[in-house]
């Protein structure tokens, strides 16, 4: 496996209108991340496209336009070349609502992974349900995984993905308060510990008053790693700056992993002490 050039996009709500706004939003934004080979977005970024009176209006809206969302997302992937995880999206399927995260390759091809577990407020306002369970990607740098926000905080969920050959996790993430965003960065850091493997967060930052729900954004990008030996002693790879807009980048080499795993001082991976649950492998299609 070679090294993976990585953009986290510490993401600034605006207010562009509907699909169209935000493909040319997005456009620009691949733009500024040009020279990475994966670009990653947070979770519901695209939500900055919807303007509605209420929670539940914001919600509608946005399911109503998955399917384009996701046909912009695509064909931003295909124009600039680029691996894109465009964060996640509100989906409706069989009368259930699902968040759900797309991996498009260069060429167009699609995988998806879907939230797992619910924060409060998607389950007891927005209804969301729990999706599929947790699949690992087949990319030319191997495989990578994708926990979306809260699911991050649930070990077994993201060892599932370990165990089944992912030795990165991209983490989208939404987060409202401080508290929020050091649940998603302390978990972040003990999943990349305890898996001996590179997790990366990218969030939304910024106000945004006349959106119902994403009203307050706080966060940073980071990508952690082991903490251990070729590694920062805290484990700490790359990092931005507290609610500020940007861009985090960073080169990462699987090799270190192996390395780290076969003759780190210690040897969290090999020493999981419980089974995790079963993992299918997917090929973007």
């Amino acid at each position: 496996m070679t090294a993976l050039c990585l953009a986290l996009a510490q993401y600034q709500v605006t207010r562009p209108v509907g699909v169209t706004g935000f493909a040319a939003k997005l456009d620009g934004l691949l733009e500024q991340a040009r020279g990475a080979e994966l670009i990653v977005l947070p979770e519901y970024a695209c939500l900055d496209s919807v303007v509605a009176d209420t929670v539940a209006a914001e919600l509608d809206a946005a399911c109503a336009q998955a399917d384009a969302m996701i046909d912009a997302m695509r064909a931003a992937a295909l124009r600039h070349r680029v691996w894109l995880a465009p964060g996640s999206l509100p989906v409706r399927e069989a009368g259930r609502t699902i968040n759900r995260a797309p991996l498009i390759a260069p060429d167009g091809r699609i995988a998806l992974q879907d939230k797992r577990v619910m924060t409060r407020f998607e389950r007891e306002t927005w209804r969301v349900d729990p999706g599929a369970a947790p699949t690992v990607f087949e990319t030319p740098w191997g495989h990578i995984g994708i926990a979306i926000c809260y699911d991050a905080e649930f070990p077994l969920l993201v060892r599932a993905q370990v165990q089944a050959g992912a030795w990165l996790i991209l983490v989208p993430s939404c987060t409202d308060t401080m508290h929020g965003f050091n649940r998603v960065l302390i978990s972040a850091q003990a999943r990349a510990l305890e898996n001996q493997c590179y997790v990366a967060i990218s969030p939304t930052v910024g106000d945004a008053p006349w959106s119902a729900t994403l009203d307050r954004n706080r966060g940073y990008a980071a990508v952690l790693g082991p903490v251990d030996r070729g590694f920062p002693e805290d484990g700490v790879i790359a990092r931005g700056g507290l609610d500020e807009p940007g861009w985090v980048f960073a080169t990462l080499d699987p090799a270190r992993l192996d390395a780290v795993r076969a003759d780190g001082a210690v040897r969290n991976h090999r020493d999981w002490p419980e089974p995790p649950p079963p993992c299918r492998v997917v090929a973007p299609k």
